[in-house]
């Protein structure tokens, strides 16, 4: 679950989707992405593909979905479109991070959701699920940790530094979201499989 929901990975990302907000709306945005995080992770934990496949989701289509609103943050993270909509608005609330992307698809993504529910599968019973959600547990506190700790890592950056990173990490999350969607393709059978 550490190296699927990668704290050190998302604590830059949080650092650029969050830029010039302060310390308090930061702490509120990263409680939240993380409580809604966990909350999506028991759901599928405790009822696993059962909720895809009652709305008639398979996770191939889970994870392009999830590889195509990923872009578009990409997109404004390169491009700073999501700096100039923060100037335009006032209102904090409409720039809110927590829900998408951070705690969709970031912390609870296809591949946390995907790894939780074969987990599950995998160690049936009390003691087998006390150790999956007692490790994904242990992860939620890193990352929230890591969260916290963003306005220290902003100042050391500068305004200069995070500009630089935002635009690096908007190249890198621009390819991994599109990794999400070859996945989901090459499930369905589109390319080559992926071993």
């Amino acid at each position: 679950m550490f190296v699927v929901i990668d704290p050190i990975g998302l604590a830059p990302l949080f650092v650029a989707l969050t830029q010039g907000m302060t310390d308090a709306a930061r702490r509120r945005i990263a409680w939240r992405a993380t409580g809604v995080g966990v909350s999506i992770l028991l759901a599928f934990a405790a009822f696993g593909e059962a909720i895809l496949s009652f709305v008639g989701i398979s996770m191939a289509a889970f994870r392009v979905a999830g590889g195509i609103l990923l872009f578009l943050t990409a997109l404004d993270m390169l491009f700073e479109r999501r700096t100039k909509r923060r100037e335009d608005q006032s209102e904090e609330e409409h720039n809110d991070p927590s829900v998408f992307p951070l705690a969709i698809p970031l912390i609870a993504g296809p591949g946390a959701i995907a790894s939780i529910i074969l987990l599950m599968g995998q160690r049936p019973g009390l003691e087998g699920a006390a150790v999956v959600l007692g490790a994904t547990g242990i992860v939620m506190v890193i990352v929230v940790g890591f969260f916290l700790a963003s306005g220290p890592i902003e100042r050391a950056l500068g305004k200069t530094g995070v500009t630089v990173v935002t635009r690096l990490l908007g190249m890198l999350l621009a390819a991994l979201s599109v990794q999400f969607v070859l996945d989901g393709l090459s499930a369905f059978g589109f390319g080559p499989a992926s071993g």
